[in-house]
């Protein structure tokens, strides 16, 4: 499904993000992405989702050259791919309810589905009682479920976390963990990356480990090893 075919990047001032990078992602695979900050994570993500170009080597999704992909068809590209981030990215105007109903109504959605959608991806993250309630009502963890109820309303077939629990306390980093895995049960790809050591030493799920734009280790059941 997803698949990195030698990509370096290097950027105006001769820094290198990545160098000579190769993996592929099966449907339906959990794989975390690990490494020190300038390990060249984010930077593959933001490849993957059209918003970094590499300067040699090509990234495919669903047998896609991402980067051939014309501009006007780039947001289809990117509805295929929820994303989760650090900073949950919601609007503090907006209840839960509305924040995943807005995500609905970008896609081209209409109303009905709506109502009927909205309600059972926040059931699933366990955030039924608080779809009326605003951001700033919520706690960093039920913040971040919400996020992930907006990256999988659409049903993509990937969902991108990049560092969803670096703001989150333990017993929150735990709860979110679960989802990302019980949304992975249910037959989505997960692609996280995270610095969260007993993150990656629970999951028990495959494990690459890049060390300054290289992949130093591929593990099919790996823990966290720097």
């Amino acid at each position: 499904m997803i698949y990195y075919d030698r990509v370096s990047k290097i950027y105006a001032d001769n820094s290198v993000a990545l160098e000579d990078v190769s993996f592929s992602v099966e449907p339906g695979e959990f794989v975390s992405l690990v490494g020190h900050s300038g390990a060249g994570k984010t930077t593959l993500i933001k490849m993957l989702l059209a918003e970094e170009k590499p300067s040699s080597g090509s990234v495919f999704f669903q047998s896609i050259n991402v980067h051939e992909v014309p501009t006007s068809r780039v947001g289809e590209l990117r509805r295929k791919i929820g994303t989760v981030f650090q900073d949950f990215k919601l609007l503090p105007t907006k209840t839960a309810y509305e924040n995943i109903a807005f995500a609905m109504e970008a896609a081209g959605r209409n109303e009905e589905e709506i109502r009927s959608d909205v309600p059972h991806v926040l059931e699933l993250v366990d955030l039924g009682d608080k779809m009326r309630n605003f951001p700033d009502e919520l706690s960093g963890g039920e913040q971040q479920r919400v996020a992930i109820a907006r990256a999988i309303v659409n049903q993509p077939d990937v969902i991108v976390a990049d560092e969803p629990t670096g703001n989150l306390d333990p017993v929150n980093t735990f709860e979110v963990v679960q989802i990302l895995k019980k949304i992975n049960d249910l037959g989505t790809t997960i692609i996280l990356t995270t610095h969260n050591k007993g993150v990656i030493d629970s999951l028990k799920k495959r494990v690459i480990t890049l060390d300054r734009g290289k992949v130093i280790r591929d593990d099919r059941e790996g823990k966290y090893i720097l």
